[in-house]
Formats: structure tokens, C-alpha cells, sequence
């Protein structure tokens, strides 16, 4: 078990992680791919570059910078997190443990642009398995999504709900989905419903899917997926924290891109050193 786990390996959670390590804490970082920085051609306005450096070149600094401290880093994808007094991270390929954590995942990614998403939320389309599989218990459901992220949520409803449809959308599936899960390729037009509440889905063909729930999984979990799924308080798209990047739930923090504000390298940057210096403060005041 670490003492702290920082989901993310971009700017926020490798500054987050140079705070608790150099303090002595056992660090483990859990990220992939760089986020939205990856992307970035090129960046020209942080503080001690004189020429300009590409976004992915500022990520495999910061890494090669952690694991010249000694810090764990394992890539691979989040499909979910728990909590009941420690935190317990599952990846697509183990599950990690520790008492402190930081979402540092960047922002979430934008709702699919499908009619009628918006309407049917909380009245049909969900955004957690865990938390509102429940209410779906012998019903007909669906999951958007085709990555491991989708076959995470639809395996955690599989032993609750009556049916479970993977909906691609038009894609493909890149995970690999058990064949009690069907698997729909069609490119979804609407979703439909009766008083207020989702009755099914209507793909471009004018086919229909009858379902009760639809559990949107698309692409990889982003920080506030993983907040919702253990309560941690959310304003839309982002994680909401004190002036010291902590959550509502004990020993969570966030930093970055998650937070909302000025989506910065700089900001991400100052929010993972603030997240990082206030767990070790409490790390060492829960240990006294």
C-alpha cells in the first residue's frame, strides 16, 4: 500500500507529487497518455523556458523530474476508484491502495452531442454504474462507450440489471466485451422518452432499442467520472475543493484542469504543490 495515489501524470499530479515524495511519503503516480497537454504544439508562456517546448515534451520532463526522486509511476487506465477509509484504485490491470489521493486527470470530456442526453440526466442517462446500478436492478440497459472504461461500467452492472447493450455509436469496440453483453454498432440519432423520462434509444436507421438506463462510458474516465463514483462534491464539469484542493471526502484532493479556473499549465502546476504540501501536512498530523 502507497501512502498517497495521484491519478494523473501531467502538470498538476507530478507537482503534487514532487511535495509528498521529497517529504518521505510513498508516492504512486497512475496515468496515461498526457491529457489535452500532449496535444499541445507548442507552449511559450511558462516560466523558464526562453524558447518555446512542445507539450509533450514539458510531460516527459516532469516524469523523467518524479522518477529521478524515486517515484512510482505505472501507465496504464483508471476504470475505477472506491472508498471506505482508504482509497482503492482499479486500473485495467490491478488494483492499488492508499489512505491519501489526488485527482489530477484533467477535465472531463464533453458530453456526446446525441438528442436528448441533457434531458434524460438523472431520469434515465447516468454517469456511474456503481452509484445508479441499483435503481436499474432486472431492467434493460445500455452502456455508451467502446474502451475499457465502457466494459468496466457495463461489468459492474451485468450482475444487476436484466440486459446489458453495449452502444458504440458508429464505432468500434476496443475492449473486450464478455458475449453475455450485446454489442450494438449502429450510430445512435436520439434518445426517446414518456413524461419526462427515457423509454429508449433511436439509432440513424430508424431502429429502436427499448432500455430503461443509459450509462455514458465513452473514452477513458476523466476526474470528476471518478469523483461521482465516491460522492466527492461536483459543480458540472469539475471537482469541487477548499483554498487547500481538498474535497468533501476525507483525504481526496484535486488539482489542475479538474478544478475549473484558469485551464493553465502554470495554475496546474501551483494547485498539485498546494494539494501536495497540504496532504503531507495531514499525513504527518493523522500519524502523531
Amino acid at each position: 500500500m502507497a501512502d498517497v495515489i495521484i491519478l494523473g501524470n501531467g502538470p498538476a499530479g507530478i507537482s503534487a507529487s514532487l511535495y509528498t515524495a521529497r517529504a518521505g511519503l510513498d508516492t504512486l503516480i497512475i496515468g496515461s497518455g498526457g491529457g489535452s497537454l500532449k496535444k499541445t504544439g507548442s507552449i511559450e508562456n511558462y516560466y523558464g523556458f526562453p524558447e518555446p517546448i512542445p507539450g509533450k515534451d514539458l510531460i516527459k520532463n516532469g516524469i523523467t523530474q518524479a522518477k529521478r526522486l524515486g517515484i512510482s509511476i505505472i501507465e496504464d487506465e483508471v476504470v475505477g476508484i472506491s472508498y471506505d477509509g482508504s482509497f482503492s484504485v482499479k486500473t485495467k490491470s490491478g488494483d492499488y491502495l492508499a489512505p491519501f489521493a489526488v485527482m489530477a486527470t484533467g477535465s472531463s470530456r464533453h458530453t456526446p452531442k446525441i438528442e436528448g442526453i441533457k434531458e434524460f440526466e438523472g431520469k434515465g442517462v447516468s454517469y456511474c454504474a456503481v452509484c445508479d446500478g441499483f435503481f436499474y436492478r432486472k431492467k434493460e440497459v445500455a452502456v455508451l462507450g467502446c474502451g475499457e472504461y465502457a466494459l468496466h461500467e457495463a461489468s459492474e452492472l451485468l450482475p444487476i440489471a436484466g440486459n446489458v447493450t453495449v452502444l458504440t455509436n458508429g464505432g468500434e469496440a476496443s475492449a473486450e466485451f464478455p458475449p453475455e453483453m450485446g454489442i450494438n454498432k449502429k450510430e445512435i440519432s436520439s434518445l426517446v422518452g414518456e413524461n419526462g423520462v427515457l423509454k429508449s434509444v433511436r439509432f440513424s436507421d430508424g431502429a429502436s432499442l427499448p432500455i430503461s438506463g443509459l450509462f455514458v462510458a465513452v473514452g477513458v474516465a476523466g476526474s470528476t467520472d471518478l469523483a461521482k463514483k465516491i460522492g466527492a462534491e461536483t459543480n458540472g464539469a469539475y471537482i469541487v475543493t477548499d483554498g487547500n484542493k481538498r474535497t468533501n471526502i476525507p483525504n481526496l484532493y484535486a488539482a489542475g484542469d479538474c478544478t475549473g479556473g484558469m485551464l493553465q499549465v502554470s495554475k496546474a502546476v501551483y494547485d498539485g504543490a498546494l494539494a501536495g504540501t497540504n496532504i503531507v501536512k495531514e499525513f504527518r498530523k493523522q500519524k502523531k
